[in-house]
């Protein structure tokens, strides 16, 4: 029975009709398989939650211990099974009276801390849900995992040929160098609390920075989360702790983008604005949020990357969730895979933790 009998979309997202569990919902349902922590994939309130044991600590940690009624964690490589649901409609389940399994099992996705690939075997196909997916050295996360299917679901947030990430390290270095050309300007990074902060930070010491890395408050749960997955951050020390705030001339801040334009960085010295997203390679987004020195740090692919990746897992279909949709559909077809767009409601923008 073909994946497009049996995966279907509703108002909650995608959904596995003889699972009966959703993927990554949008709102709270009665089984809930989380590719990843960051919030336009993972909610509160399921009844079920299966998610890599690493997510679901990012979920207890940002919604609490009772974010779900039922919480079953999946490590990498390893699989649940799912008892068919056997329904009247025969184009969405098997109605063949031997009850057959659905298989689930987990794969590294590269995009943060614990994010997961779902690869789904059922009724003789592999069926693989990237999630959000980077395929760049990341020190704070397993690397993307190639994983052979019949169809591949894959986002397009940077579905574009204008859209080639530079290396980290070219970025960084800009950083750095910035330090040293305005050595009394307080340098305040915006990056989203999960999954960018930390990358940078461990960028920086890559790069030899081994000086404190200063942090608003809205940052400091999820890295101490980090640390204590063995993820090792070095001297990170609260914004809240130095009392003189003329002390953090020519020092790194790390804070959500939003408080680049709020009251709070008024506290800071001669602030040079500072944000890293895959956004800043559109000039018109740097001029939007007014920084000064915009880093082209991503985590997710672009576009020779998806590219690569259709390459590589080479499955007969290509199914697009959000982003770039038809642009990485049309180079699909013209790769010769048959693919199609899924048009997911709730994963705009402005909701990417990018």
């Amino acid at each position: 029975m073909h994946p497009s009998k049996w995966m279907k979309t509703d108002d909650a997202g995608l959904y596995c009709v003889p699972g009966d569990f959703h993927i990554d919902p949008m709102q709270p349902v009665a089984t809930a398989l989380v590719t990843h922590g960051h919030a336009d994939h993972a909610r509160a309130g399921h009844k079920r939650v299966f998610a890599h044991p690493q997510t679901m600590a990012i979920m207890t940690t940002r919604y609490g211990d009772d974010m779900a009624e039922v919480q079953i964690p999946v490590p990498y490589r390893e699989s649940v099974e799912f008892d068919e649901v056997i329904t009247t409609d025969s184009n969405s389940a098997s109605t063949e009276q031997e009850q057959r399994k659905i298989k689930v099992t987990f794969y590294p996705a590269g995009h943060i801390l614990g994010s997961s690939q779902l690869l789904i075997e059922y009724a003789g196909y592999r069926l693989v849900i990237s999630g959000d997916y980077k395929r760049r050295h990341d020190p704070t996360c397993p690397p993307f995992e190639v994983v052979p299917c019949d169809v591949l679901i894959t986002e397009a947030t940077f579905g574009l040929p204008v859209f080639a990430h530079p290396p980290i390290e070219q970025e960084i270095q800009k950083l750095l160098h910035s330090l040293n050309v305005f050595p009394t300007r307080c340098h305040l990074v915006g990056t989203y609390a999960l999954g960018k902060c930390q990358r940078v930070i461990l960028a920086l010491r890559e790069a030899g920075y081994t000086k404190p890395i200063y942090l608003h408050g809205a940052l400091l749960k999820l890295c101490d989360l980090y640390e204590r997955e063995g993820i090792a951050l070095g001297d990170i020390i609260p914004v809240s702790e130095v009392e003189d705030k003329a002390l953090l001339a020519g020092e790194i801040v790390l804070a959500p983008p939003s408080a680049l334009a709020d009251r709070w960085s008024r506290s800071l010295p001669h602030v040079r604005a500072v944000l890293a997203s895959g956004w800043m390679q559109i000039r018109a987004r740097a001029k939007q949020r007014n920084a000064e020195l915009p880093l082209i740090i991503s985590d997710h692919c672009d576009w020779p990357e998806l590219l690569q990746t259709l390459t590589e897992v080479n499955p007969s279909e290509v199914w697009v969730t959000h982003g770039r949709e038809d642009a990485l559909m049309y180079q699909a077809q013209k790769m010769g895979f048959k693919a199609r767009a899924l048009s997911l409601v709730g994963y705009d923008e402005a909701a990417q933790e990018e």
